[in-house]
């Protein structure tokens, strides 16, 4: 067996695991501090029970849809040319939801070209980016582990807001949500509890590596872990980015997604009262199939719009390749050339493209005045110098 990228001795361990119906969830208690009461969780690790029709239909159509988006990973060849745009779509909506005001147009551009006084939210954008894309590297050799998140976290603060809250480490303090700690809304547990708290969320994680009896469905399972993350809180700062990261990263690990093609933040931000008030309601009600069924709808509606906007990828490239290209005539290998970076990064100026293509300026600047005058590219600035362009009806399908 592996586990952190080095061969194990493999011990099979029986564990009568308690068995509990989703209905019976309980949360955990208020316990008493100084001045303020903080939630202890239970622990999440068991195997549940799903005896509720509405969640097991639910989970039927999500699974559905998700098979349905997973099948794109197959159907588009280049897929990742696509998949950065997925992502700088959810690191700009996730990081939006903590209050960063990047736009999503402004995360596409390079940072010497953004306004001073925004380049700290771009800077937290893109280091969502780079958290995302290591993780994803990093699970070829780690499982999703205590380890494995500590340093995402750190790639998330480095250098940005919150840089000086313990980047890569559990907080060693109180935490809280609100304005203050006696106003607080939400009071997560005490520092002390969470080695042991994110232990058994790690095991539940992994639970099918290290064979313990747990068969519960992903979906589930992961709406469960993300519930149960953003009630420990283990961070002084960036849950809620670690906290939607899990998703993507634990639909890709188990091998929901081939590539990381489903993100829940949209749906979260556009669903924000509901999104806290279901998190609530399982901590102070004991409700959790609210909760599943609100984020199974959330995959389900996030699955038919990442499927919706493949298709008219697929129909504006068909329309790029087989209908404005053919006009370029000799310039069409460069043009080629040109529209494959445009779907990575729409955004680019007359040097990066001419650095792109490893051709002289004047080159660039004369294929660049061919898609403008074809309806592919846009001038951003309106300058006569320093002119940024933008793949304008590509970026709108995101």
């Amino acid at each position: 067996m592996y586990l952190y990228g080095k061969p194990q001795i493999k011990i099979i361990i029986f564990v009568l695991m308690q068995t509990r119906d989703i209905k019976d969830f309980k949360a955990g208690n208020w316990l008493q501090q100084y001045e303020y009461k903080s939630f202890s969780p239970e622990k999440i690790c068991l195997q549940w029970l799903i005896s509720n029709p509405a969640i097991i239909s639910k989970l039927g159509e999500a699974d559905r849809y998700l098979g349905r988006l997973d099948a794109f990973s197959d159907l588009i060849p280049d897929i990742d040319f696509f998949i950065k745009m997925h992502i700088t779509k959810e690191a700009t909506v996730s990081s939006k939801i903590e209050g960063t005001q990047t736009s999503f147009e402004e995360a596409l551009i390079k940072e010497e070209d953004i306004n001073p006084e925004k380049r700290d939210d771009w800077k937290e954008v893109h280091n969502y980016i780079q958290a995302l894309n290591e993780a994803v590297i990093e699970m070829e050799q780690l499982p999703i582990s205590n380890r494995l998140i500590k340093q995402t976290h750190k790639i998330l603060l480095q250098g940005v807001r919150g840089k000086e809250k313990l980047p890569g480490e559990y907080r060693t303090s109180q935490n809280w949500i609100g304005s203050s700690l006696k106003e607080a809304v939400f009071v997560p547990p005490a520092h002390q509890e969470i080695p042991e708290l994110m232990s058994d969320l790690e095991k539940f994680i992994n639970s099918d590596v290290l064979e313990l009896p747990v068969e519960v469905p992903h979906l589930i399972k992961i709406a469960l872990i993300h519930y149960q993350f953003e009630t420990i809180h283990p961070f002084l700062d960036g849950n809620g980015r670690i906290g939607r990261l899990l998703i993507t990263l634990y639909l890709i690990d188990k091998k929901l997604l081939q590539k990381p093609t489903l993100y829940l933040s949209d749906f979260f931000e556009r669903n924000r009262r509901d999104y806290y008030d279901n998190l609530t309601l399982v901590r102070t009600k004991e409700n959790l199939e609210n909760w599943l069924l609100f984020f199974l709808t959330g995959v389900v509606e996030t699955a038919q719009k990442s499927i919706q906007t493949f298709q008219n990828i697929i129909k504006l490239r068909d329309e790029i390749e087989l209908n404005k290209l053919i006009q370029l005539g000799r310039k069409q290998v460069d043009g080629k050339r040109l529209i494959n970076e445009l779907y990575k990064q729409p955004i680019l100026d007359g040097m990066q493209i001419a650095e792109l293509l490893s051709v002289h300026p004047s080159t660039a600047n004369r294929l660049i005045a061919d898609f403008v005058n074809l309806g592919i590219l846009k001038e951003l600035t309106g300058y006569k110098r320093n002119r940024i362009y933008a793949f304008e009806t590509y970026i709108r399908l995101f």
